[in-house]
């Protein structure tokens, strides 16, 4: 996988220091490494400004680092990067960032080759998983040359494409860490100094474009008229595009979005007649090449996500990109046509929309909530219940359809805190464990400083699941076996001062609802934790106890259990008008049981 090749690469650089927060599609580059050297110090931080100051700290000494997110963790790693970039680097340091057009698992479409440009740093990208393994030693190689670290962003097809890839020998690089203090070079508050470190900052950007020039990983191939700039994983669909239609075109290949590499650039915009630029994201590229054609005379036109030629939204496929470059051809478009076999597999295939996993504790800590507004005769549409960044932002589908909101890491809590002040009432907010970590005892440390009237709900099911149950402060979980220290979230949020905080079972829905609504009541901040390890691990360890049944002559065909939880192992059958439970599915967290009006959903245990 794109990932793992990224992770060989890096482990053959000398890399001893690697960090990030799991995100996808960058989440298995960590858990490579982890697996294949566990000497390595690959760990995962609470959040990514943390980890890039981390890494950063390794880099000034000598040694190379590693860190990796998603694309909008780079927003969470902004603040560090502008100064990063000014101090520079010792050891080589790379920033994986994988961008995630599509959106396939994002809040957004950002392209973060705006990141290179606005802190003045290097960007590579690689079209497929072997120039992700070649490039990131690359990467090192020109860190450590120009003294800056280097931004490496791929795309969710490189990282989750596999092919057959090339690697060598992990290499252990004999160095002796050292810091020297540089109060020009590392202290910020420095003005004379910051104007200083710009102009070396530009200065050293120009030496790279002109390496750039020269790289192996750009190239020009082939002929005709019509020129193709082209980066990324796009590459691969200009070539299948160019065998199917028989159609000849003078390609560019670029891996090198930032600094462009101008004289390459202007050497190939004049060798044809016409531009078509194709690339994942915004139309980065193509606005580069603009400004380097009016900058140089040229009446070239250049043609692509700006003009129309290709969508500003979404992922490319090869059909969008044989389009484009049909057009740009003066021959009709195609039309694309699913093949039958297909059509008729997506009829025969039954719609399954994300849901929870059968004895997610997250249905019932909702199930509680919502059971407790009501109780309390509050509508559910009259007290904002804020959700955040995990599997419980699964909430939002029907039955439950209980959060409101969701966007960003630790965003619950902020949002609740400035409602409770605008409506003037107790607000809701949902936020997991991990995320909790990450950006969530910031606005947590707000609430009770200015004592807001807010419920925080902190769902901990004692991992990060959504990206594949990766551990964090509040498991004592390591990634590569070392001894952690578990942070007490309990403990942490009573050091805040907040007067209401309990722990429930969420699977116990009477104990977690009659929590809610005490809290509902106190004035000032209140902090709820609902407590239930996440299912998938319990299930892996098989340590499942027994399984509900369904008494037929007590089911009356109500459907309250199905309605109330939507958890996918309860069946209705019309033959029968009763509900089943799916073995196969279930996994005996009880939930279903307390939601039954009529008694008719025990447990063995409980009717002998």
């Amino acid at each position: 996988m794109g990932n793992e090749a990224i992770a060989y690469g890096a482990l053959e650089s000398g890399v001893v220091f690697a960090t990030g927060y799991p995100g996808t599609p960058s989440t298995e580059v960590i858990e490579t490494i982890a697996r294949l050297k566990p000497e390595v110090f690959a760990e995962w931080a609470p959040n990514e400004k943390v980890a890039l100051e981390e890494a950063a700290g390794v880099a000034y000494t000598g040694l190379r680092a590693l860190v990796t997110m998603k694309c909008v963790g780079l927003n969470v790693a902004a603040d560090p990067l502008m100064s990063l970039a000014y101090s520079g680097v010792e050891g080589g340091l790379v920033i994986l960032v994988a961008d995630d057009p599509g959106p396939h698992t994002s809040q957004t479409e950002q392209d973060d080759r705006y990141y290179g440009k606005l802190s003045l740093l290097p960007v590579l990208e690689p079209a497929d998983p072997q120039e992700a393994h070649d490039l990131i030693k690359y990467a090192y190689e020109l860190s450590e040359r120009y003294k800056v670290p280097v931004i490496l962003r791929t795309t969710t097809r490189v990282n989750h494409t596999t092919a057959d890839v090339k690697v060598g020998e992990f290499v252990e690089l004999k160095r002796e860490p050292r810091f020297k203090k540089d109060i020009e070079r590392y202290v910020r508050a420095n003005m004379e100094g910051n104007r200083k470190r710009h102009r070396w900052l530009n200065e050293t950007l120009k030496k790279v474009e002109e390496e750039f020039s020269s790289v192996p990983f750009n190239w020009v191939e082939g002929d005709g008229e019509i020129g193709v700039v082209v980066e990324g994983a796009p590459y691969n669909y200009v070539h299948e595009a160019m065998a199917k239609l028989g159609l000849k075109f003078r390609v560019l290949k670029l891996s090198t979005p930032h600094p462009l590499p101008r004289k390459l650039v202007l050497e190939f915009m004049r060798s044809v007649r016409k531009v078509v630029v194709v690339e994942e994201g915004a139309p980065f590229l193509e606005e580069e090449l603009k400004v380097v054609a009016y900058e140089a005379g040229l009446s070239v036109p250049i043609y692509g996500k700006r003009t129309g030629l290709l969508p500003l939204e979404g992922e490319l496929t090869p059909a969008l990109v044989r389009n484009a470059l049909l057009e740009v051809s003066g021959r009709k478009s195609e039309e694309y046509v699913k093949p039958e076999s297909v059509v008729r597999a997506e009829s025969l295939a039954p719609k399954r929309p994300p849901g929870m996993c059968p004895g997610c504790p997250h249905r019932g800590s909702y199930r509680a909530a919502l059971d407790a507004l009501r109780d309390l005769k509050l509508g559910r549409y009259s007290v904002p219940i804020h959700g955040d960044i995990g599997c419980y932002a699964l909430s939002l589908l029907p039955p439950l359809e209980a959060i409101w909101t969701e966007f960003v890491m630790g965003a619950s809590i902020s949002l609740a805190n400035g409602q409770s002040v605008a409506l003037k009432k107790k607000v809701i907010a949902t936020i997991g464990d991990s995320t909790f970590f990450h950006n969530g005892i910031q606005p947590l440390v707000d609430a009770a400083y200015k004592n807001l009237n807010v419920l925080v709900m902190i769902l901990d099911n004692r991992t990060t699941a959504m990206t594949g149950h990766q551990p964090h402060p509040g498991t004592g979980g390591s990634e590569t076996g070392r001894n952690f220290r578990e942070i007490d979230i309990e403990a942490l949020v009573k050091a805040l001062g907040i007067g209401y905080v309990k722990t429930v079972d969420p699977y116990d829905l009477e104990e977690t609802r009659e929590a809610i609504k005490e809290a509902m009541q106190v004035e000032g901040p209140a902090v709820i934790i609902a407590r239930r390890e996440c299912v998938i691990p319990v299930i892996r360890r098989g340590e499942i106890g027994e399984l509900p049944v369904v008494i037929d002559d007590r089911c009356t065909g109500c459907k309250a259990c199905v309605l109330l939880t939507g958890c996918p192992a309860l069946v209705y059958e019309p033959e029968t008008n009763k509900v089943r439970i799916d073995e196969l599915l279930c996994t005996g967290c009880g939930v279903c049981n307390q939601t039954c009006p009529f008694d008719a959903i025990k447990f063995p245990s409980e009717l002998r």
